[in-house]
């Protein structure tokens, strides 16, 4: 084990070990401040941390961007680094990717063979959809200026090492919803003196289902679920009051839209149907994460001249990402480095037993630097 790979995993699981839900990354984030301060970057600390790096006169910027936040999970694995805060962890490797850009900026910093200007973005909580926006809001586009943004996300069952990325859309969207029923509890032995909302709740959810069966194009991409329903019933008293909660996933805009309003008139006709108060509320925190060509050419491109797997075209993830708001800002794009096919490292981001594979740490920084070389090149006259 080289001594950049040995430190790299020494410092991934100390992150391990002591993870931090978002917006709450105080210790993560002093750690990553310092670590690029004993490099001689120049730091900024705000909601997150970046660290910038100059070389030659170039004026090209490219940033690139890494998530802090761990998850409010209680940890079962069996590794020697387990967390040692009760009930979070991180079971989605931002630990990993973390270590992995500090690894960039060591090596970077080390030999900056480069012509421009380097952004490493480290953000809070992405977990929630709300880290890359409290950082745009801050005014980063405005105060460094990149040109091309890049992240990488590890993903479990892709074969270790190997990347995936593609073209335009490559995350769903993601819109919370909610759905209050008011109608008329009573006594569990006459229902007909009331309105039992279980019973419209019950029609609610399997009407919604249609939406994405029946009411839009076939391979539309689009996911309904309901992932709570809430009542003040009790064991023989109807409820009069109910709360239905979930969330949509999209691939376009235009779907995600459409499934709002396809929503809203179902909540209005099976609430008229039943002569009750019904309301929907949507909040989408994650858009669509959507990728620029030249950003993806330059990702395929550097993948393959390392000698990496690569496949550009991959079928896009249903799941959603925040750096979708940066991808909005700046042209950009979201690739996917394998965690494994085996073991632990298959393991389901967000399970209990989720570990981040630590021989990616070398093989992420060191496409972070080739990756920079590619797009800020040195000119020799």
């Amino acid at each position: 084990m080289s001594n950049l790979e040995s430190k790299l995993t020494d410092t991934r699981r100390e992150f391990h070990r002591d993870p931090e839900l978002g917006f709450n990354e105080v210790r993560t984030k002093a750690r990553v401040a310092a670590y690029l301060r004993e490099l001689g970057l120049e730091v900024h600390e705000g909601a997150g941390v970046v660290g910038v790096l100059k070389a030659g006169t170039g004026d090209r910027v490219i940033a690139l961007r890494a998530d802090m936040d761990a998850l409010p999970i209680t940890e079962t694995s069996t590794h020697d680094y387990p967390s040692e805060n009760p009930g979070v962890m991180h079971a989605c490797g931002h630990d990993g990717h973390t270590t992995m850009l500090l690894g960039a900026a060591e090596l970077l910093a080390g030999n900056p063979d480069f012509d421009g200007t380097v952004v490493f973005i480290f953000q809070p909580n992405e977990e929630h959809g709300l880290g890359a926006l409290a950082m745009l809001e801050e005014g980063f586009v405005e105060r460094f200026a990149p040109d091309e943004v890049y992240a990488i996300h590890n993903l479990p069952g892709l074969a270790e090492g190997e990347v995936a990325t593609r073209y335009g859309q490559i995350c769903a969207s993601e819109t919370l919803f909610e759905i209050q029923l008011n109608g008329q509890g009573g006594h569990a032995s006459m229902p007909h003196t009331g309105v039992d909302v279980i019973t419209v709740a019950a029609e609610t959810v399997l009407a919604l289902q249609t939406i994405v069966s029946r009411k839009l194009p076939p391979g539309a991409g689009v996911v309904v679920s309901v992932t709570e329903i809430v009542t003040d019933g009790q064991r023989n008293v109807l409820p009069g009051h109910a709360v239905l909660k979930g969330d949509i996933r999209a691939r376009e805009p235009v779907d995600r839209e459409r499934t709002g309003e396809l929503m809203q008139q179902i909540v209005d006709g099976v609430a008229a149907t039943h002569a009750i108060e019904a309301t929907l509320t949507l909040n989408t925190e994650f858009i669509e994460t959507i990728n620029a060509t030249d950003p993806v050419d330059a990702v395929a491109r550097v993948a393959q001249s390392m000698g990496i797997k690569t496949n550009n075209e991959c079928e896009p993830m249903s799941f959603s990402e925040d750096f979708a708001h940066f991808c909005q800002a700046v042209p950009g794009c979201f690739l996917l480095l394998g965690n494994g096919e085996h073991g632990a490292h298959a393991q389901p981001l967000h399970s209990s037993d989720y570990d981040f594979n630590d021989k990616l740490l070398t093989i992420g920084a060191s496409f972070w630097q080739t990756l920079v070389r590619d797009r800020l090149p040195q000119v020799h006259s």
